[in-house]
């Protein structure tokens, strides 16, 4: 993360055309179709009153073009002369299921009859998130089409991938695949075995890495042979929730391009569950190793559109001003969120953006650290180590293991843990195989509270909460400021103390406050 924050890596990410507009604060931004806004046009004005600067119409769903070139491009045109920005969203490989939530009922959910479907490692076969011939081809077909509508700027939506959800080790395991699999990595029948095997084990072995790197070249040229296809529109990619490698996204290949950071709490139950609120956090703070922060945009996404309270959609702007992603992208499917949902979010996103101004360019600190390792990225189940984060101790982002702080592993970066010696405290969660030098400790709150209670002595050091409360202690010593982010539901009142400095701070709940002048 501090990697991202620098100038000079902002400078070298800017190399293919100007880039994005630096921006100081937030900027928003809201995915829509052309179904939700012939169903209410009062949808652009209310969101420009609210704060949002740019629409983001979705047009080509992989193979199909539910509505005709000529009425997207008429409503752009009402978008921007509105005074809004109009870009465009692609879906170019489908999902596996109904992802998108149309309320007509009549949106195509899988791809057409010359698309093939993709098969598992069980052999069991289904729709969506696979090459082959013509997907590629056809995108690639829309993408000019859409260039000629004088589109700038286009994202390619979370389908993008070549794995059925997170936590999935992916690729089309079907016939062809294998074969060229074995062909052009010099394998035999054997080693293709080997590999099912270490799928269904999750066993990082050479093979599977061999694999995950073919589906991960797959997914790369795809995106290349779109992006050479229209060299004047700046192509983004939406990777997914704790997206990587064994989904087929190698993020280094997308550094130099407009990238969302993955989220995946889309109603209230899910986003109303602690654990699933610091995951979404972790997920964030993982994928800004790869973008800076003027390239980063937010998934703060509801779906189906009516399941996630205008409340928790506006808490879910602390992961973006926490990890400095300065654009938060609201989507809802094909259907739109409620219109009631902007009286909440208006005044939520104008605090964020002036909170956000301060904290800009400046990077969180502490002695907890957030590490998200190659094996969690190759052959991981994407259920982090993450509960701390609500510890009210202070943390950072690392990708590297240094020699000194608290180091949370998940279960696979623990199994797979090179022995050597460091200074760092590993700790993991109980059962997960832990090899001699990591901690095992379950992850709930009273065992986090604990191990918070262990390190008070060298807490003093830093600013931390000093109550057992489920809150982040995101502290920023370039700034001399710290932001808090309350989990609960309710107003709490916490006690923030810095070697003699005490300082009482009510939060309402799920909202955040900043304190500054600190050190």
């Amino acid at each position: 993360m501090e990697v991202c924050a620098a100038a000079g890596a902002a400078a070298a990410f800017r190399a293919r055309g100007d880039g994005p507009k630096a921006v100081s604060v937030r900027d928003y931004h809201l995915s829509i179709s052309v179904e939700a806004l012939e169903a209410d046009p009062d949808r652009i004005r209310l969101a420009q009153q609210a704060g949002v600067g740019s629409l983001w119409i979705a047009g080509f769903f992989y193979g199909h073009w539910p509505y005709p070139l000529e009425k997207i491009q008429a409503w752009r045109r009402r978008v921007e002369a509105a005074g809004l920005a109009a870009h465009m969203i692609n879906v170019p490989l489908g999902h596996p299921g109904d992802a998108l939530g149309s309320s007509s009922g009549s949106f195509p959910l899988t791809a057409p009859g010359q698309w093939h479907a993709a098969v598992r490692p069980d052999g069991s076969r289904y729709s969506g998130t696979s090459l082959h011939p013509p997907a590629t081809e056809e995108n690639v077909r829309a993408l000019q089409a859409i260039r000629d509508l004088g589109v700038k700027r286009l994202f390619l939506d979370d389908d993008f991938r070549l794995a059925t959800g997170p936590g999935v080790i992916g690729g089309c395991f079907c016939e062809e695949h294998r074969a060229d699999f074995i062909k052009t990595r010099g394998y035999g029948a054997g080693q293709w075995d080997e590999l099912l095997d270490a799928v269904k084990n999750r066993r990082l072995s050479p093979v599977l890495r061999a694999w995950v790197e073919y589906t991960c070249d797959q997914l790369t040229a795809c995106f290349r042979a779109q992006q050479q296809a229209v060299p004047d529109i700046e192509l983004g990619n939406m990777v997914m929730y704790f997206g990587a490698e064994k989904a087929g996204i190698r993020l280094s290949d997308y550094r130099g391009v407009p990238f969302r950071v993955g989220e995946m709490m889309f109603d209230d139950k899910s986003f109303g569950q602690l654990k699933n609120k610091t995951a979404e956090l972790f997920s964030c703070l993982f994928h800004r190793r790869f973008a800076p922060p003027d390239w980063a945009y937010s998934e703060t996404t509801a779906y189906p559109s009516d399941r996630l309270s205008a409340r928790n959609m506006a808490g879910k702007l602390a992961v973006s001003t926490i990890a400095d992603v300065r654009n938060s992208m609201f989507m809802s499917g094909v259907t739109a969120f409620p219109n009631a949902h902007w009286d909440v979010l208006a005044p939520a996103m104008r605090k964020h953006a002036r909170i956000h101004e301060q904290l800009a360019g400046h990077v969180p600190r502490g002695p907890f650290k957030h590490y998200w390792g190659e094996a969690s990225r190759f052959v991981g189940d994407d259920n982090p180590f993450s509960l701390f984060l609500a510890s009210g101790v202070p943390f950072e982002v690392t990708d590297v293991l240094g020699d000194d702080g608290v180091v949370f592993l998940s279960d696979a970066d623990a199994r797979n843990l090179a022995p050597g010696a460091t200074r760092s405290t590993f700790i993991a969660r109980s059962g997960a195989g832990l090899p001699p030098g990591v901690r095992a400790m379950e992850e709930d709150l009273p065992a986090i509270f604990a191990l918070k209670r262990e390190m008070a002595p060298t807490l003093q050091e830093v600013p931390h909460v000093t109550e057992e409360k489920p809150v982040v202690c995101a502290w920023y010593p370039s700034a001399r400021s710290v932001l808090l982010w309350n989990l609960s539901e309710q107003r709490e009142i916490f006690e923030l103390r810095f070697g003699d400095v005490r300082r009482s701070v009510p939060v309402e709940g799920l909202d955040v406050e900043l304190l500054t002048g600190l050190g």
